[in-house]
């Protein structure tokens, strides 16, 4: 899917996502066409918040629990379908 066949809204709603993520639209497309909207999301504000925290973890820690809600959701779609 290219990032020209999204609605002006979920165009909207990447550009969004990108921003929050400090990435590109085209950098988080990937990961909301495998997880959704939600779960990426989800992801991204878990990360924000858990950083403005007085916990910090390094970005490698970050991304690999942003790689783990990644896949325990991917595995809980699978269940359900």
């Amino acid at each position: 899917m290219d990032i020209l066949t999204l609605s002006q809204t979920d165009t909207r709603r990447l550009e969004k996502l990108a921003h929050a993520a400090g990435r590109t639209p085209k950098d988080v497309l990937k990961h909301v066409l495998r997880d959704g909207f939600e779960a990426t999301e989800s992801a991204i504000k878990a990360v924000k918040t858990r950083m403005q925290s007085v916990e910090r973890v390094s970005h490698e820690d970050a991304m690999q629990q942003l790689d783990d809600l990644i896949e325990r959701h991917v595995r809980n779609e699978k269940k359900a379908a």
